[in-house]
């Protein structure tokens, strides 16, 4: 039984990897770092900023500044502005659901409330968002989905996560929760592997057919002790 679907944001909701992507790889290379998308693809889908800045030192031996972080921060929003577009289908999905929904992110919360701002989706969400500055461990640690989870009074077993990301995958399964993963982001292109989810979907219209009871109202036999 399911009662609480959690959302991850970015490449599940909003369409911002791709966005997100390029735009470190950019500043990264004003700085000597060269990497490409397929790297940030494996090292950094998923996780928070500061585990890629850790990352970036332990590999490339450079200490990013605070100046770095506002001016990527700063120019990525601004990429936003013009870039950023929900994922199709997932207004639809939002509108049909008929358990409690919420989301679980590794982004700022300056980050997930400007791109709920930009797509529409700030009221949809309100009192809704936990992101990864309220954890200690961020994803693949179940610490983040936990907290979600606990917000909303609904036990780990009765949860779903929607996640794009294998880090993600990895922390939905470790909090005892059941997952689907999503490839249908611009990053992705309906690409990848379960990852050890119950499956994977890249069009946003299959979650009813996948995941029926989601979409239908809960009769006495359904209801939580």
């Amino acid at each position: 039984m399911i009662d609480l679907v959690i959302f991850d944001c970015d490449g599940v909701l909003i369409d911002s990897e791709d966005i997100s992507a390029r735009q470190l790889v950019d500043e990264l290379a004003k700085r000597g770092v060269d990497i490409d998308l397929a790297y940030v693809a494996q090292h950094f889908l998923g996780r928070s900023y500061p585990v890629v800045m850790k990352q970036i030192r332990d590999n490339f031996g450079i200490e990013l500044t605070a100046e770095f972080e506002e001016q990527y921060r700063e120019n990525l929003l601004a990429a936003f502005e013009t870039d950023l577009r929900a994922i199709p289908g997932v207004s639809d999905v939002l509108n049909g659901l008929h358990r409690d929904f919420c989301v679980a992110t590794s982004s700022s919360p300056a980050r997930v409330r400007r791109s709920f701002e930009i797509v529409g989706f700030d009221q949809v969400f309100e009192g809704r968002v936990t992101t990864a500055v309220e954890v200690e461990r961020g994803k693949p640690a179940p610490d983040l989905f936990l907290l979600a989870a606990a917000k909303r009074g609904v036990p780990p077993e009765r949860c779903l996560v929607i996640e794009d990301s294998v880090t993600g995958v990895k922390a939905g399964l470790s909090a005892g929760m059941k997952v689907w993963r999503f490839t249908g982001g611009s990053h992705l292109r309906g690409l990848g592997d379960s990852a050890g989810a119950i499956g994977t979907f890249a069009n946003f219209e299959e979650l009813p057919h996948l995941v029926p009871e989601i979409f239908t109202a809960k009769d006495s036999h359904d209801v939580a002790p």
